[in-house]
């Protein structure tokens, strides 16, 4: 049953619903059956909660309902199929729970599209004579179900049915358990086709490393920048007169030449070349470093190169961490950055789109990882410098609330840059370029094309989470072609793959979004209004990356079990003759076969391990004096990862007082590892 109602109010944008009308918050659960639903402008009772049907116009504009389909009569042809009094109730929860529920949805459409995606496996459930609320206890019906879902709105599917079911306590029943959804998620059509190319590990490391190098540099000479930048403007406007007068094209000004030309160098006041002030700020060694051109042509033009730099290293670094799309990213402003404080996680950093300024846009509001608050340090602080020349140029005229807010994606429309003569006004944003063209143009400085070429190691990765790679485009030799929308697939995949990537560095730029993204978009954590684009990708990919990871189980002796060869075969026995991948996630998202990685190998266990895996391997190797556990299985390719944790365990006891509890922990952790070490050595 639900617990505080207080927090059960209206979510649907709409000004015909406000805190003091009787509509706006639920009154019980399930509320009364004559609960006013919808109420028109003129305060008239149009639904309500026991209606048949619920007459959503007032609140969308254009003629839409719900049809709960108890209402008796004949039906006109094309009308939704009819349904039994409890089932038909339940689809009434249902719909509450999406309207007034903690993620209430925002728009009519959605709800409408929703509740007639669902409404279709409530119906099955009508027509067999049951209450949907039981589905699971019939399976030859719930095999049924998978044939009544349309083939494009399988994953919409599966991701609102995650979400009832995460709420299945407040609800007060289910309709797919966790069970059923990853048999559906197995008979989720195949749309290879038109699948996004998965970021080998490697190459994936490689970009995010080089993008966090150039946001860290900027950081780290963020004094010098803005002071250049505040004292080339004020060169320019002593020079001219005034900075609107510096921001005039050089083709309507009676001087053209730049105030740091050598002309100008018997004058008293000549700042020096460039070149020389750069050096004077201690900014030329980044300039260097980042900007292609700079050491052939150290002009002032570099300074806003650089700056463009920055910013699409920042912004690639963004949707790297928060699975965006361009065109999403590229619409962010400097205060997209909020901080959640959660009971359990702490500060969860959340990437706020445009519209949630005023409304809580379902899909404008992203779960991120904590490091990309270097990334909007970084171009926010570019943003704001150029703002200063954009507020002071004529035909740029931001508003008031765009010079306290700017956007992240900036116009180089400083005197020195190269593009100030195309500026236009504020509000006409310019869009994203393409990945390629960005690295192959101005941002060329921020990959090494030899560390991008595709490897045999980096293809058998690649290809087998992206079968249908194109031969011409990803073959070995070749660059990685990156691209804005490979981030999200690849983000996705990576936070259920810490344990088969075994780069321990790629683990910990994974940890926090592998840690938070789950929780928050596969788990329905708190009561934000998330991007539902993403949480269908996370949902998604939790099932292929399962799969992926049982594929190593059946190679070799690569895995052993503690409890020998025996109980080996037995975890391969589901294996023998798996060779296909999709066969594997078949398997995987049926419940058939199940495996996790940890720190020693893998857990072969069907459902949750109460006693950790990930954090602790204690219990999983006997540490605690036990037997080990009958479901791990050892990786022999983890014995580097095990000495290492080994010395840096034996490093800590010793800082330790041997009556500590944390010493006690430690050494049934160090105890597990050696029976691990011990196993490999024996087999």
């Amino acid at each position: 049953m639900l617990g505080n109602l207080q927090e059960f109010t209206f979510g649907i944008e709409s000004d015909l619903v406000t805190p003091k009308s009787p509509n706006y918050r639920l009154p019980s659960w399930p509320p009364p059956r004559d609960w006013p639903v919808v109420i028109d402008r003129n305060g008239e009772v149009i639904s309500r909660w026991g209606d048949p049907k619920w007459n959503l116009t007032p609140w969308s504009g254009k003629v839409q309902q719900l049809n709960f389909g108890d209402g008796g009569g004949v039906r006109a042809p094309g009308e939704s199929q009819p349904l039994d009094a409890e089932n038909a109730d339940l689809m009434r929860m249902i719909a509450t729970w999406l309207i007034w529920g903690p993620q209430a949805v925002r728009a009519v459409n959605s709800i409408v599209t929703n509740f007639y995606t669902l409404r279709s496996i409530v119906a099955l459930s009508s027509r067999n004579g049951i209450s949907a609320a039981r589905l699971m206890r019939f399976p030859k019906v719930f095999e049924e179900a998978q044939k009544v879902i349309p083939p494009g709105s399988y994953d919409a599917v599966i991701t609102l049915l995650h979400r009832l079911y995460d709420a299945r306590d407040e609800l007060g029943f289910t309709i797919v358990d966790s069970d059923g959804l990853k048999r559906l998620a197995a008979a989720t059509p195949d749309h290879d086709h038109v699948q996004t190319p998965y970021i080998p590990p490697r190459i994936w490391l490689y970009q995010i490393t080089r993008l966090r190098e150039c946001l860290t540099d900027f950081l780290a000479h963020r004094e010098q920048i803005e002071s250049c930048f505040q004292f080339c403007l004020d060169v320019y406007i002593k020079k001219l007169g005034s900075l609107e007068n510096a921001l005039v094209p050089t083709t309507e000004r009676l001087d053209k030449r730049n105030p740091f030309d050598s002309d100008f160098k018997n004058q008293k006041d000549y700042p020096g070349s460039f070149a020389e002030v750069a050096d004077r700020f201690g900014v030329a060694e980044l300039l260097e470093k980042w900007v292609s051109f700079y050491q052939t042509s150290p002009e002032a033009n570099a300074f806003s190169a650089y700056f463009s730099v920055v910013t699409f290293a920042g912004l690639a670094y963004v949707c790297n961490f928060t699975l965006q799309r361009k065109e999403e990213v590229a619409s962010l402003r400097t205060s997209c950055l909020l901080w959640e404080e959660d009971d359990k996680l702490g500060r969860v950093p959340i990437i706020c789109g445009e519209t949630t300024k005023t409304e809580l846009d379902s899909d404008a509001r992203w779960v991120a990882s904590p490091s990309v608050e270097v990334a909007i340090q970084a171009i926010s602080s570019v943003a704001r410098l150029r703002m200063t020349c954009d507020r002071a140029n004529p035909k740029i005229q931001p508003t008031p609330a765009d010079q306290r807010d700017p956007y992240l994606l900036s116009t180089g429309t400083e005197p020195w840059g190269n593009r100030f003569l195309s500026a236009r006004p504020y509000n006409i944003r310019r869009r994203i370029q393409s990945f390629n063209g960005l690295t192959n143009g101005i941002c060329r400085m921020l990959f090494d094309a030899e560390r991008m070429k595709i490897t045999a190691e980096d293809l058998t990765v690649a290809r087998r989470l992206t079968p249908n790679l194109p031969e011409d485009s990803f073959a070995i030799g070749k660059v990685w072609p990156l691209a804005w929308h490979q981030f999200r697939r690849t983000g996705a995949v990576n936070m259920f793959a810490s344990g088969y990537i075994s780069d321990s560095t790629m683990q910990q730029q994974m940890k926090h979004s592998s840690r938070l993204m789950p929780l928050y978009y596969g788990r329905n954590h708190g009561r934000l209004h998330l991007n539902k684009e993403v949480q269908a990708a996370v949902v998604m990919a939790m099932y292929q990356a399962q799969a992926e990871k049982l594929k190593v189980v059946e190679t070799g002796d690569r895995f052993i079990s503690p409890h020998g060869a025996e109980r080996s075969e037995t975890f391969a026995v589901n294996l023998l003759g798996v060779k296909d991948t999709k066969d594997l996630i078949k398997m995987t998202k049926g419940g058939v076969i199940a495996f996790r990685e940890h720190r020693l190998g893998g857990c072969m266990k069907g459902g949750a391990c109460e006693y950790g895996g990930i954090e602790s391997v204690a219990r999983c190797a006997g540490g605690d004096g036990n037997k080990p556990c009958t479901d791990v299985l050892y990786d022999r390719r983890k014995e580097p990862l095990v000495r290492a944790d080994i010395r840096r365990v034996d490093a800590e006891i010793k800082m330790l007082a041997p009556e500590h509890p944390r010493s006690s922990a430690l050494l049934k952790e160090r105890q597990a590892m050696e029976n691990y070490l011990n196993a490999i050595s024996n087999h």
